[in-house]
């Protein structure tokens, strides 16, 4: 028999608050001192880790303080700082895109709204949650990375495997004050526990809120 809405809200909650205990300190991972500073941050973390991305940050953030400083910035300069996150040449171009559109459109600052931040080339909605979130403190939406989508569909709190369609099943089921860190709860426990090849069903903290854990232990017993 299928779950009720009702139900599934009362299993969240309860898989909401099992990771508050576990990661009390969950937080962005992506090193950052400003807003401007984790808009670029974010652009530089698609298909690249978080951990090589604050390795990269800190020369560009000297290099280029503020918005204008990177609007100015050469394409070459650029990429030569980003090289090792991948896709160097097209982050290059969308973070001087968008600081351009910054200098122009917002006096240098990074704008507060989901629709003026999409509208920034490089820019998605799972970009934009991360900076309202994590820099000003809006629970617009919730960020759908690889970990959280993969965690949402094993804990079957969706079926889908569009980022888009999983943040709107998330957002049903998850109270809206809670939906930032949500997101870092979640990546912080596929990090450790729900590994993506080899999750540790029997020594994870939500199996009895996890159907496909339980039917993982059930099936190596």
């Amino acid at each position: 028999m299928a779950e009720s809405l009702t139900a599934k809200k009362v299993r969240a909650g309860k898989i909401l608050a099992d990771l508050k205990l576990l990661y009390p300190n969950a937080k962005c991972s992506l090193d950052h001192a400003s807003p401007l500073q984790l808009l670029v941050a974010t652009i530089l973390s698609a298909q690249c880790t978080d951990v090589r991305v604050n390795m990269v940050t800190p020369k560009l953030f000297a290099a280029y303080p503020d918005a204008r400083a990177l609007a100015a910035a050469s394409q070459e300069d650029i990429e030569k700082l980003i090289q090792s996150t991948g896709f160097f040449r097209s982050k290059a171009k969308a973070l001087r895109q968008t600081a351009q559109s910054l200098v122009e459109l917002h006096g240098g600052e990074v704008p507060q709204t989901m629709a003026e931040l999409t509208a920034f080339a490089g820019v998605g909605r799972k970009t934009a949650n991360v900076v309202l979130g994590n820099a000003f403190g809006q629970n617009v939406g919730i960020v759908v990375d690889t970990h959280v989508g993969r965690l949402s569909l094993r804990l079957g709190l969706t079926k889908q495997t569009n980022a888009v369609k999983v943040e709107q099943d998330l957002v049903k089921l998850i109270p809206q004050s809670d939906w930032t860190v949500f997101s870092h709860l979640l990546i912080y426990h596929g990090r450790a526990v729900c590994l993506a090849r080899s999750p540790r069903c029997s020594q994870c903290t939500l199996l009895a809120h996890c159907p496909t854990g339980q039917r993982n232990v059930v099936g190596h017993s």
